[in-house]
This record gives C-alpha cells, sequence and structure tokens, in this order.
C-alpha cells in the first residue's frame, strides 16, 4: 500500500495569472525513457503518415513520478478524424508494455484529430493539457499555437459540468460487477475526478491549478474542513484503489451526492446555462 505523502504543486504562473508548463523532457527519470521510446515507436509503427505529434503529460514530464505507481499517460495527434483511425492494437499492446515494465501502474494510449486541438475559442481539456502539463516528444509541437490558460471558472467548469454524470456511471460501472482489474480501474478514476472536483469548488477563490491530488486534497479542505475526512479518504481510494464494490458505492452515494450538490450550487453561480465549454478569458 503507498501511504499518503505531501507529494506535489500548484501549477506556476506568469504575471499575468497565465499557467506556465512545468513540464521538460529532462525531467522525465530514466526509468521511465526506455517505455516513452518503445510507446513512440508503437504509434509510429501503427499510424504512420496519420501521426502529427506525440505527447507525455501528467506527473512523469514534471520530475514527479513516482516508479510503480504513477501512469504514463500519452497523447497522439493525429491527421486524420480518430473515427477513422484502427485502434484495435491499443489493448493488448498496453497489456504487453503494463507487463514488461514495472516502473509505471498503467500505460495509456489515446488518440486527437489535430483539427479538434487548434479550435482554440472555448475551454477544452485536451488543448489545456498539452499547454500545460505536456512535453512534445515526437513531430511538431503544437503548444506554441494553442491560447494561454488561467486558472479560473473555465477551468473549474471542466471539472464540474459532467461531474453528476462521471459519479453515477462509476456506480453504474460498480454495481454487480465481479472483475476485480475492471473495479480496481474505476475506482482509481472516479475517486481522482472526485479530489480535482474539490479544487474546482474554490479555484475562482485562490486562482490556483494543480492536477496533483495532495495539494488539492489540502486546499479543498482549508475551505470545507467538515469535509476532509471523506476528502481524504477518496485521495487514499485514488491511490490505493480497493475491490469493495459495496464501500465504493457507498462512498459515492454519501461524498459523492454531497459533491455534486456542491457542484451544482457553483454552477449557478458561475455557469447559470450549464454551457459544457465555456468561452476563454484571453
Amino acid at each position: 500500500m503507498t501511504n499518503i505523502k505531501n507529494i506535489g504543486r500548484f501549477c506556476p504562473v506568469d504575471e499575468n495569472g497565465f499557467i506556465l508548463n512545468d513540464a521538460s523532457f529532462k525531467k522525465i527519470k530514466p526509468d521511465f525513457k526506455v517505455l516513452i521510446e518503445e510507446v513512440t515507436q508503437y504509434y509510429q509503427t501503427h499510424l504512420g503518415l496519420d501521426l502529427h505529434s506525440i505527447y507525455i503529460r501528467g506527473s512523469v514530464p514534471r520530475g514527479l513520478g513516482i516508479k510503480g505507481v504513477s501512469d504514463l499517460d500519452t497523447l497522439a495527434i493525429t491527421n486524420k478524424a480518430t473515427k477513422e483511425i484502427d485502434n484495435g492494437w491499443v489493448d493488448k499492446v498496453e497489456k504487453e508494455l503494463n507487463n514488461k515494465f514495472s516502473c509505471v501502474n498503467g500505460v495509456e494510449f489515446s488518440f486527437y484529430h489535430i483539427d479538434d486541438i487548434v479550435e482554440t475559442t472555448t475551454f477544452s481539456i485536451i488543448p489545456f493539457m498539452i499547454k500545460t502539463h505536456s512535453v512534445c516528444v515526437y513531430g511538431d509541437d503544437l503548444s506554441a499555437h494553442l491560447p494561454n490558460y488561467k486558472a479560473d471558472k473555465t477551468l473549474g467548469n471542466e471539472h464540474l459540468m459532467n461531474l453528476k454524470n462521471q459519479i453515477e456511471q462509476a456506480k453504474e460501472d460498480l454495481d454487480g460487477n465481479d472483475d476485480l482489474e475492471d473495479i480496481l480501474d474505476c475506482c482509481g478514476w472516479i475517486m481522482k475526478i472526485i479530489v480535482r472536483a474539490g479544487l474546482a469548488l474554490v479555484i475562482e477563490k485562490e486562482y490556483q491549478y494543480t492536477r496533483d491530488l495532495f495539494p488539492a486534497y489540502k486546499i479543498f479542505s482549508a475551505y470545507y474542513p467538515e469535509k476532509e475526512f471523506e476528502m481524504k479518504q477518496a485521495l487514499q481510494y485514488a491511490i490505493n484503489p480497493v475491490g469493495n464494490v459495496y464501500e465504493l458505492i457507498i462512498f459515492l452515494d454519501d461524498m459523492g451526492n454531497w459533491l455534486i450538490s456542491e457542484s451544482e450550487k457553483w454552477l449557478q453561480v458561475h455557469n447559470p446555462k450549464k454551457v459544457s465549454h465555456m468561452e476563454l478569458n484571453f
């Protein structure tokens, strides 16, 4: 079991409050670099000329990757619409790499069409991740063509607008599920969403942002001390997923429903029209 540690930091910002990208290839620890080379080769082999660029996002390119705990999240930008891309090879390759490399908890391949990335009038999470949390390891880096982002309601909305659907989907996926691996994946996924949603509730008060779970939990708890215990439990579930479906559904019915209620209050103030992707504030 991995213990909760004070790991992570808030995103640095410039003098205008725009989030700076502190990811760098130089910060990637050696244990992960051989894996990244193999991932790049798989993308190249299977996409060929349809491949525009590849990015590594998250904790690994920020120098915060923890051996055996961190995931390797990868993004492929394609020159062809993703629905026309053959990705039938992905599941097999992900399993092979997960078995071969113990330095990561899992490898994720993902695909996004370039036309969707360069559309930048409204907030979208993938362009945001490329601009602020990723490093380009192959192809032409698109980050210079993307807008700057602030830790404001446009970003907070991304975490809260679909929270109800995400929690309900998690409960549906868990109910009656006896596939342990699937349960653990669902647990880790939804608990990360819950911790980051807690930060989103106070983003318009703090104007700070992080994808890192511990600082998100701490800043939420400063505003909602009565819910610190529950959010700490969500953090624990995120880093040490459990396979007890009954336990997880009870938690989602309790803390999840409370968070949904608070997100609805936030949306009434900051996005009463319930716009899925808010216009960016340049």
